[in-house]
């Protein structure tokens, strides 16, 4: 690899997925189609995050300084790029009901592009960085996750606990949800898998 993984994506069907490097190069598996990646480019800073469209027919891949690129079926709607920002974006989101996305930021800040703004933790007092958002089926909300596991739940995304409060032996790294049981994991960067309200498969 010319750029370590940063990010990895399953396909709305389950039945494929895409990594995305740092360096904006993107690896579709299964049915995933390649709609194409920023591999070989130049970026202002490292690819971080990826998400794709609801048809699972593109994706965006969000950079560090909040860029944003957009691919097949996915349109741009903006993004934080060349923006002066507090902490980097980490992480983005799609909302699944207007066809835009949300990006967070590594001190919680939510910035939101075609898509309804629920709230953030930027001014909250919180323990750890952000590290994660994950957005509700309707569109109609989102969680954000901390490296301590502390989750804040946001418009209709509901909050089914979270490993905020608890040791850990690695830090808290994305969230993701469950569509059948409306619950979500926590994934940390040793492998651990923490599930609420959601299936437990196993963890690395």
């Amino acid at each position: 690899l010319a750029s370590p993984i940063s990010h990895i994506v399953a396909t709305p069907d389950g039945k494929g997925y895409w990594l995305v490097a740092g360096d904006g190069g993107v690896f579709a598996f299964g049915d995933a189609g390649y709609f194409g990646s920023m591999g070989g480019r130049q970026l202002n800073e490292p690819v971080v995050a990826m998400t794709s469209t609801r048809d699972g027919g593109g994706y965006w891949l969000v950079a560090a300084d909040g860029g944003v690129f957009a691919f097949g079926d996915a349109a741009f709607h903006g993004s934080m790029g060349g923006l002066a920002l507090n902490a980097p974006v980490i992480d983005i989101a799609r909302d699944s009901t207007t066809g835009g996305y949300w990006e967070v930021a590594l001190d919680g800040g939510v910035f939101a592009f075609d898509a309804q703004f629920f709230g953030s933790v930027a001014s909250i007092p919180h323990l750890a960085a952000t590290t994660g958002i994950d957005s509700s089926p309707s569109g109609g909300g989102y969680r954000l996750v901390g490296a301590d596991g502390g989750v804040f739940a946001f418009g209709d995304a509901p909050f089914r606990g979270s490993m905020g409060g608890i040791s850990l032996n690695a830090p808290v790294v994305g969230i993701t949800s469950d569509a059948t049981a409306g619950g979500y994991w926590e994934i940390a960067t040793d492998g651990g898998v923490f599930a609420f309200d959601a299936g437990y498969y196993g963890s690395g």
